[in-house]
């Protein structure tokens, strides 16, 4: 394709994009932060199913690194009165936590007393 075809193609491409988040975010299937954007499709699943499920989307599921992108997933949860899983585990250190590749966290929002590792953080 020329250079001016190829442009078209993109701006087609964003135009659809575009269109496609806005009909989510009506649906309040979708909310973004920090240039991600964090989705649920609303269905109650194990930790394992949600990993996989996001991987098949061609994501990973959410690890907040920001008060907005905690803010992002808090919302998800409030629109579904349910609790989310995050991208984290504990490490072998009882009480420490990593991100599922294992970096360390630089950012936590947790509740008083936790992480406890008992499913409440």
């Amino acid at each position: 394709l020329a250079d001016n075809e190829k442009e078209d193609v993109v701006l087609q491409l964003d135009n659809r994009i575009s269109r496609l988040e806005g009909a989510l975010r009506l649906e309040e299937k979708i909310t973004a932060s920090g240039g991600k954007i964090f989705a649920t499709n609303g269905k109650k699943a194990d930790f394992y199913t949600a990993v996989q499920e996001c991987s098949q989307a061609g994501g990973t599921i959410a690890t907040p690194r920001s008060e907005g992108e905690n803010t992002a997933v808090l919302r998800l949860v409030q629109r579904y009165n349910t609790y989310a899983y995050l991208g984290i585990k504990e490490a072998l250190i009882p009480g420490k936590f990593r991100s599922l590749g294992g970096a360390e966290l630089n950012y936590t929002h947790w509740h008083a007393r936790e992480p406890s590792g008992k499913g409440e953080e």
